[in-house]
C-alpha cells in the first residue's frame, strides 16, 4: 500500500532538489508575492523557480497548510475553490479534510488538471469530467470516476449509466488512498485527455 504521507515528503524533498531552495524559502516567496489565487501561486512557482505544474500545484497546498511567520500573509488558492472546500468539510464533516488532501495531493502529481468548485462536491476536469470529490456522508469522501468498460467490484461500484460518473468509490480514512485506488484515478485521468 502507498503511504500518501511519504509520498508527498518525498515530492516535497525533490522540489527542494529541483528549486535549490528550501521550503521555507519557497513559502516566504509564494507568501511575498501578493498572489491570492491557487492558480497564479502555481504559475509563479512554474516560472520563478522552474517547477512543473505537479510539483508546483504540491509546493501551492503545502504554503497554504504551513503556518505563517511573523508578519507573513497566508498563502491561499482562490477563494471560491478554498471557500467551497472549507464548507464541504465544515462542522460534522471536518474530520474528513485529510482524506480529501490525500486524493488531491497525489493526483496533482498527474499533470494538469483543472477544478470545477460546485455547492457539494468538486468537479476535476481535463478535456473533459474524470472525477468529482465530496463529502458522501459525515463518515466518508466519495470520489466518483469516469472510466466506462471498467468492471465493478466490490470496492469500485459501477454507477447507472448517463450519471455524472460511471463509478464510485467511497472512502473513510487516509489510509485508503492506495496503490488501487490511485491506479483507477489514473485511468480516468488519462481517459479524459
Amino acid at each position: 500500500m502507498t503511504d500518501p504521507a511519504k509520498a508527498i515528503a518525498t515530492q516535497l524533498a525533490n522540489i527542494e532538489k529541483r528549486s535549490g531552495k528550501s521550503l521555507e524559502q519557497l513559502v516566504a516567496a509564494l507568501r511575498a508575492s501578493g498572489l491570492g489565487k491557487h492558480g497564479e501561486l502555481r504559475a509563479l512557482a512554474q516560472s520563478e523557480f522552474g517547477l512543473g505544474y505537479g510539483d508546483a500545484n504540491t509546493l501551492v497546498h503545502h504554503a497554504a497548510q504551513a503556518p505563517a511567520g511573523p508578519g507573513e500573509p497566508a498563502a491561499g488558492g482562490s477563494e471560491a475553490e478554498g471557500d467551497v472546500i472549507d464548507g464541504l468539510y465544515a462542522g460534522p464533516k471536518a474530520a474528513l479534510r485529510p482524506v480529501h488532501d490525500a486524493v488531491m495531493s497525489q493526483l496533482a502529481g498527474f499533470g494538469a488538471f483543472e477544478i470545477a468548485p460546485k455547492k457539494t462536491y468538486l468537479s476535476l476536469r481535463r478535456s473533459k469530467q474524470f472525477a468529482t470529490i465530496g463529502p458522501a456522508t459525515r463518515s466518508q469522501v466519495e470520489l466518483g470516476l469516469n472510466m466506462k468498460g471498467v468492471p465493478g467490484t466490490t470496492r469500485l461500484a459501477e454507477q447507472a449509466p448517463g450519471g455524472m460518473c460511471s463509478h464510485k468509490v467511497r472512502l473513510a480514512t487516509v489510509a485508503e488512498v492506495d496503490a488501487e485506488l490511485l491506479g483507477w484515478l489514473r485511468q480516468a485521468f488519462d481517459g479524459a485527455a
